[in-house]
């Protein structure tokens, strides 16, 4: 599902100059929620995140409506912006991350550090801490975040 709604949302933002940032399809207390994380250069205002979910909103309730009730945010990413497509990694290059991982590595599944970048299907890390350079397989990164300093 989450693929099929970042092919209807991508070009809806991009038409408005605002980049789909990350897309999420959770179980929460409150039911099924689908999150979507918008920014554009000078910053996403609420007007924004309005016109989108009313935009989207519509085109969801068309394309989707074999899916169920669910509930539609749209935010901006925020401080702890999600890291989704490998360009996001180089893109904050030298900013502190949060990467969890798919599976253990080394016994590990949280990692925080610098990011230096991805090449070829794989970002490296270099943690906190310890200085440790860790190279992560993208397919393997359950989640990531930037974070504070």
């Amino acid at each position: 599902m989450v693929s099929q709604v970042v092919a209807l949302a991508e070009p809806l933002c991009g038409a408005e100059g605002m980049e789909l940032v990350y897309v999420e399809f959770l179980r929460e207390p409150v039911g099924r929620v689908l999150r979507i994380y918008i920014d554009k250069p000078e910053g996403v205002r609420v007007e924004d995140c309005e016109w989108v979910s009313r935009q989207l909103g519509d085109i969801l309730d068309v394309e989707l409506a074999d899916v169920g009730p669910y509930n539609l945010e749209i935010s901006s990413p925020g401080l702890d912006r999600p890291l989704w497509r490998a360009r996001d990694y180089d893109r904050f290059k030298g900013h502190s991350a949060r990467i969890r991982t798919r599976e253990p590595m080394e016994g590990q599944q949280n990692f925080q550090g610098i990011l230096m970048g991805v090449e070829a299907g794989e970002v490296t890390l270099q943690e906190r801490g310890t200085g440790k350079t860790r190279v992560i397989a993208l397919h393997q990164i359950a989640r990531a975040r930037l974070v504070e300093g």
